[in-house]
Order: C-alpha cells, then structure tokens, then sequence
C-alpha cells in the first residue's frame, strides 16, 4: 500500500494510534472476515479490523479510463463529505483507491497483530460461521439444550452464531418451517439430540447464505458492493419485508405477519411457522 488518507480522527472510536504511519508501504496479503468484521491481512503479522456499522461501505477507484475490476458501473450516490479513510494502492494495472464512507460514523477500525486476533475483545466468545463446518444441528443442539428463548433471539446471538443478521434468520426460519417465537429447548430430544426440525434449519441457515452470496447480497436503502454494483437477493425475499403478503410455502394460504422482537422486525407466517 502507497500511503492512507484520514480525513479525520475518529469513526465510532478513536482510530488506531499511528494509523496511518504503521500502513504504509506495507503489502496487503489477504482479505477475509469474522462474523461482521472484515480483516485485512498486511505483511510483518499486521491486521486491520474493520466494522461498517450502520452505514459504512467501502467502494473501489480507478484512475479515469483504467480497466480495472472495481470501476463504477453505475453512478456513484455516495456524498464524498462522507469519505473519512482513503487507502491509496499502488498495483501493476495501475492506482487505485478504497474508500471508507461513512455518514454515520457508527463503524470503527483497529489494528492488531494477527497471531493475536483470538484475544480481541469482540471475537474471544463468538460463535461458529454459518458457512463454517462447525455449525451443525448437533452444535445448535448443545446450543439450546434446556433453554427457553425464542428461536430468533438465539439464532441473532452471536455466542450462538457469528455474523448471522435479521434478514437472513427471517429466512431461513421460514425456509424451515419454525416459529421465531418457538422455544430453542423443543427443538432438542429429552437425551441432548436434535430433533429433525433442528437438522432442517441448519441447512436452511447455510442455503439462504449461500443463496444471498450468489445474489451478490442484499440490497436495502445505501447497501451497494464494493464495485458499485446492487445486490439482488432482495428480489428472492420469501419472507422479510413481506408483511400483509400471502405466504409463498407451497399450499400454506396463510400471510406473513409482521412482529417485533427485542427491538427487532420479524416476518414470518403463523400458518405454517411453528
């Protein structure tokens, strides 16, 4: 990386002390994510820890006329009075620039060595990755052995699960035929075993995040990829942000509803969710 831009000094936080000084000149070397945190990997054991918050997003800049992959497709409507870090890359196609934008500033960055990311304070107790081979009706079955939560609220947990959102619990809740209000503990047999509901939804909970990433995500108010191109999984929605609308399970009759659950909307159909 040739050199970061800050065009202030904090997000959510403080940025990282020095930041700017201890990024530059150094080799980025991989990309990848916990949960909703996005890691980049520098050389020398350096980690960048990335949130965006609410409203924060990264978009990709080439110089004008530059074939580069990350070049708008379409007009950007981003407010650039919002653009607060700027890393300028240097590669062999030629500049470019990742932009932070951020109209909130509810997103924050830190750094920290990568040997030592196992003891940052926000990913020392979370869960597994819905993509991850750790996520499985029988780890959901110790999970909710005995408890009495609802099924969404500990599907949001991210002790439970790690970076699994609103929208996507809605779905794969339905794709599972489970009521979000549903006990965890009658998913799991008098022994500790899942119940074959509970089988049925961890593979609901890996099909909607593999479906979601074909799409290219979720497209909702200012979400918008990396290239400047929409995600369209909105478009599959079977039941968030269905309220009022028949329900789309083969023969069910039945309409989604609208409910609120520890300050959060939820979408399900009472019918054929139980």
């Amino acid at each position: 990386m040739q050199r970061l831009e800050l065009r202030r000094a904090d997000l959510r936080f403080p940025l990282p002390r020095d930041f700017a000084a201890r990024v530059a000149g150094r080799r980025i070397q991989a990309l990848s994510r916990r949960a909703k945190y996005l890691l980049v990997d520098f050389e020398e054991d350096l980690t960048l820890i990335a949130h965006l918050g609410m409203s924060g997003s990264f978009r990709i800049e080439a110089d004008e006329g530059a074939n580069l992959p990350g070049v708008f497709h379409h007009e950007r409507s981003k407010d650039e009075k919002h653009d607060h870090v700027i890393f300028h890359l240097e590669r062999p196609e030629g500049a470019v620039r990742i932009v932070y934008n951020d109209p909130r500033r509810f997103g924050f960055m830190d750094l920290m060595a990568r040997s030592e990311l196992d003891t940052y304070p926000a990913f020392r107790e979370l869960g597994p990755e819905p993509v991850g081979n750790m996520l499985s009706a029988d780890y959901l079955a110790t999970r909710f052995a005995g408890r009495a939560q609802p099924l969404k609220s500990a599907l949001l947990d991210q002790k439970v699960i790690a970076g699994l959102g609103n929208i996507y619990v809605c779905e794969a809740l339905w794709r599972s035929h489970l009521s979000p209000t549903r006990k965890v503990a009658t998913l799991v047999t008098k022994t500790g075993k899942p119940k074959p509901q509970l089988t049925l939804l961890a593979s609901s909970i890996r099909e909607v995040i593999a479906d979601a990433i074909e799409a290219g995500g979720s497209s909702l108010r200012d979400h918008i990829q990396a290239d400047g191109t929409l995600g369209y999984f909105q478009h599959f929605f079977r039941a968030y942000d269905r309220e009022g609308r028949e329900c789309l399970t083969d023969g069910c009759g039945g309409t989604v509803e609208r409910i609120v659950q520890s300050g959060r909307s939820t979408f399900y159909c009472r019918a054929c969710q139980k």
